[in-house]
């Protein structure tokens, strides 16, 4: 029975969705480097993806999906950034959207979006804008024209949307109020554009939106929130999924590293080894970044452990819990990236060790490898990250962990 066949017949389980995941992550490994050198953006990829069901891995059993689990999700997350990391790190804005969603209030949910997920969408957005004062400000505006309102401004960093069916951005009401809304990527007025600038993650769609005059509807405002306990769990969800993107691209060093060994490279000149997959040094290096992938992935599972115990909070619906559980959480995923900060760009610069002037060759393109993790811890300041976690431990200090934004 093919895939098509099954969804139509019932809706796939965890089990079924697990046992997907290899497929699709080798269907889009096989052309990744060429797609990177060649900056193709992988529209096919999302097809697939939609295809196998994969963006509906979180929705609860109650709720009529497949029930997985937040260390589900995060493998997932990490298994696809093995194949090709812009796909992973594409997806952030839909799985932050499927989180808040699940967690939500029932009265608090966008109207339709669990049936809307379980058919298959993918959801983007955009909220940062460029040009203002301070990071988190926003320009952008929307005021009543009738019986409906009109959007007007310019987003930037709308990673995934390119690929998404319905995309969030914020602005400002008439009163200077923030708001939200969600809105199908087709609408008129909504010009995505292809202009992400970024050295690495080059396939993500991450550059700009253009809003001009675009109609929204009533219905169509959201009712989700940063701050609260939600919000903030949501905040550390998407900073753990920019970890396992990466952790992925970790993962795709190594393997990359073992079969550019085994199929091309040469013991040196000065080596005793006749191969140079014989060779010890090679060897050594081979081991180096096998111990540093295992490193981030354990500490991205941990993480992964700790969103799930949120979760678990929140359905006893016990605040100090949920709010102890909100800070460990996010203590895990700061110390995860701060890891990954000094084991994943020093794995991708080792990887060069392995071989001569081949290894530089544009046609392997491993240079994508260092230029994607880079690219990905810019996100957010390690050293703020680090600062953070030191302060608590010496002083208890929860300001920042509690603030739903980096963390």
């Amino acid at each position: 029975m093919s895939i098509a066949t099954l969804q139509t017949t019932r809706r796939p389980t965890r089990e079924d969705l697990l046992a997907r995941i290899p497929t699709f992550t080798a269907e889009i490994a096989k052309d990744a480097a060429r797609r990177d050198r060649d900056r193709e953006l992988p529209f096919e990829a999302f097809r697939l993806f939609r295809e196998l069901g994969l963006g509906t891995l979180r929705i609860p059993v109650a709720l009529g999906g497949p029930g997985g689990s937040a260390v589900d999700f995060i493998e997932m997350i990490a298994s696809i950034g093995a194949a090709d990391s812009n796909v992973a790190h594409a997806l952030r804005s839909h799985f932050n959207y499927v989180e808040n969603t699940i967690l939500s209030a029932p009265d608090r949910r966008d109207a339709g979006a669990v049936e809307l997920i379980l058919a298959g969408k993918l959801f983007g957005g955009a909220h940062t804008e460029q040009g203002t004062a301070r990071p988190g400000q926003v320009t952008t505006t929307i005021v009543r024209q009738g019986d409906t309102f009109r959007l007007n401004g310019r987003k930037w960093y709308a990673t995934g949307t390119a690929f998404a069916d319905f995309a969030s951005f914020s602005a400002l009401d008439e009163q200077g109020q923030p708001v939200g809304v969600l809105l199908p990527v087709e609408r008129e007025g909504i010009t995505i554009l292809d202009d992400w600038d970024g050295m690495g993650q080059r396939l993500t769609a991450s550059g700009g939106i253009i809003l001009d005059n675009v109609e929204v509807f009533p219905h169509e405002f959201t009712r989700r929130s940063l701050d609260d306990l939600v919000g903030r769990h949501c905040s550390t969800q998407r900073q753990l999924h920019l970890a396992a993107s990466a952790a992925g691209a970790v993962r795709n060093v190594l393997s990359d590293g073992i079969a550019y060994v085994r199929r091309q490279a040469r013991s040196t000149a000065h080596s005793a080894a006749e191969t140079a997959r014989q060779d010890p040094f090679v060897q050594q290096v081979i081991g180096e970044i096998a111990a540093n992938a295992f490193a981030i992935d354990q500490a991205v599972a941990a993480a992964a452990a700790a969103l799930d115990r949120t979760v678990a909070a929140f359905a006893r619906r016990n605040e100090a819990e949920i709010e102890q559980a909100l800070i460990s959480s996010a203590l895990a995923t700061a110390q995860t990236q701060l890891i990954l900060g000094q084991l994943g760009p020093r794995s991708a610069e080792r990887m060069f060790e392995l071989g001569g002037g081949s290894a530089t060759s544009r046609d392997n393109n491993f240079d994508r490898h260092w230029r994607n993790i880079r690219t990905v811890l810019n996100h957010n300041p390690l050293l703020h990250k680090s600062r953070v976690v030191g302060d608590y431990l010496l002083n208890e200090t929860t300001t920042h962990l509690k603030e739903g934004k980096v963390f």
